[in-house]
């Protein structure tokens, strides 16, 4: 693997902005977040299962982070987070169902201030209004795959398509009529590859026949992790057949609701030409389905293997597409000065314990993939290894942007690493809170810390649960050690640690 060379220097145009003459050229950014693209399926992180051989070209000629993690593994509570730089209790983000103060101060509106043109395109949801953006296309709620609707300011229409590739072309579109006299700060949210996982057309024979590896942890029987066994996101329990594995059919004419929403998904919202492709790939797998149900054990692994089968797909559509848009920027000479972004706005399970979906604070959730493209002010290359979260972005493009940052931000700017240095002194812990229960999927709420071995959880509310784990004896997190003697010393310390970040963070006392 590359090393990062160690230069203690700062960007040009940082260095130009402190001395007389011209104005010095800021940085474009382009920020690509995909929801719920986990880390284990990106090639640059290792993935035994698929290839990503654009997203990849990002972190070739760029840096890859190591250890990138969110604050608070959702969606909604994510996206807060990037815009504000700030936890979730501090932006009053803490949840899907909460609606996004949009009147509070965000990077993109300091940005646009400073003179930046600002854009928005793809997934938002935070129900309210886009704010502090010159230009907004976003899909409503969760958006469709399938002729998504967009909503635009004074109008709201459908576009025939598949939404990924219609996202890229809305941000190629924007890039072209842009006014180049100006920096741009771009942010381009796909819905991809969130639930329930639909290919474009062109993709649907993609792994056919593929037989992917089992995760080691899959028949997990949560020993020990109260919080891990009450859950509801199991593939073989809670993955529907219909909806999530469009298998139709398998209850006889006793339809389900999951399977009700997805015909009619099929028959209202899809072209005829789409309808058609689609049935020619799934109708035989339903068929077969039916023919020799598997049950017990083979059932899960079924499952597991129609759920990879479709979330890489995909994914695929998303490497495609990223490909476009680097080949863009390249054929319109904006590379050289473009930060480019790749990253989800959170983790997820591809059968790790028996799980899809994401909110647990263990790593396949917690962790997130993070690659940049850097400008050529930024001299960084390869590994990253310092421990990042999801609040540090906004400080990051600002201070890019030579905006001071507002002091109430929570996050710290990525520069000094962007420029190859190596600080001498890092965050050497992060924090973690998700709140968003009695819900979906039915995880617990729980906050903790992680430092570079240790991670601490306390699952509260309707449990009080403490769980510890030694990442580098246990990185699957399967041991929870909170009742080892051997590790009292290890738990106060990191007891006292928490409740210094909480301090830090200004967490409400009333949170436990």
């Amino acid at each position: 693997m590359k090393k990062i060379k160690t230069l203690v220097v700062l960007p040009v145009f940082l260095i130009a902005w402190s001395c007389s003459g011209p104005e010095p050229l800021r940085p474009n950014i382009i920020y690509i977040m995909t929801d719920d693209h986990a880390y284990q399926a990106v090639s640059a992180y290792g993935s035994v299962i698929n290839k990503t051989p654009n997203l990849d070209r990002i972190a070739d000629e760029g840096i890859i982070f190591r250890n990138s993690f969110v604050c608070n593994s959702i969606c909604a509570p994510s996206r807060a987070a990037l815009l504000t730089g700030k936890h979730s209790h501090a932006n009053g983000h803490i949840d899907n169902r909460a609606r996004f103060d949009s009147s509070q101060v965000t990077f993109p509106k300091l940005l646009r201030e400073a003179g930046y043109q600002t854009a928005l395109i793809g997934k938002w949801h935070l129900k309210s209004e886009p704010t502090g953006f010159d230009y907004w296309s976003i899909l409503p709620g969760q958006g469709s795959y399938y002729n998504p609707d967009f909503i635009e300011p004074g109008r709201t229409y459908r576009q025939t398509g598949y939404a990924t590739t219609i996202i890229t072309d809305k941000a190629i579109e924007w890039l072209q009529n842009r006014d180049p006299g100006k920096p741009f700060c771009m942010l381009l949210h796909h819905k991809a590859p969130h639930r329930n996982w639909m290919p474009d057309t062109c993709d649907l024979d993609l792994f056919d026949g593929t037989e992917f590896p089992v995760p080691e942890t899959f028949f997990d029987n949560y020993g020990g992790r109260m919080a891990a066994g009450l859950q509801e996101m199991s593939v073989i329990k809670d993955m529907t057949l219909s909806s999530d594995l469009k298998i139709t059919g398998a209850d006889g004419d006793s339809l389900s609701q999951a399977e009700k929403d997805y015909l009619w998904y099929l028959n209202r919202r899809m072209t005829p030409e789409q309808r058609e492709a689609w049935l020619k790939e799934y109708d035989s797998i339903s068929i077969a389905y039916r023919a020799s149900p598997p049950e017990g054990e083979a059932l899960a692994l079924y499952k597991l293997n129609r759920y990879l089968t479709d979330y890489l797909r995909t994914i695929e559509s998303v490497d495609r597409n990223t490909g476009r848009l680097l080949d863009y920027l390249k054929e319109a000479g904006l590379l050289e000065n473009t930060l480019v972004v790749y990253t989800s706005d959170q983790g997820f399970y591809l059968g790790e314990h028996g799980w899809f979906d994401k909110r647990f604070m263990y790593e396949e959730s917690f962790r997130t993939p993070l690659m940049m493209r850097l400008p050529a002010s930024l001299s960084a290359h390869g590994d990253i290894p310092e421990m990042v979260q999801n609040i540090d972005f906004a400080p990051t493009f600002l201070e890019l942007a030579g905006v001071e940052p507002p002091a109430d931000m929570q996050g710290v700017s990525l520069v000094p690493l962007l420029t190859g240095e190596k600080p001498g002194k890092w965050r050497d812990a992060l924090y973690y809170h998700y709140y968003e229960y009695p819900a979906e999927h039915a995880v617990r709420r729980h906050y903790g810390i992680r430092t570079d071995r240790y991670k601490l959880i306390h699952f509260y509310n309707d449990i009080d649960r403490w769980e510890l784990y030694d990442l580098s004896t246990d990185p699957a997190e399967m041991k929870n050690l909170i009742d080892d003697p051997a590790y009292d010393r290890t738990e106060a310390k990191l007891r006292k640690k928490l409740d210094g970040l909480r301090k830090k963070y200004q967490v409400p006392e009333d949170v436990h």
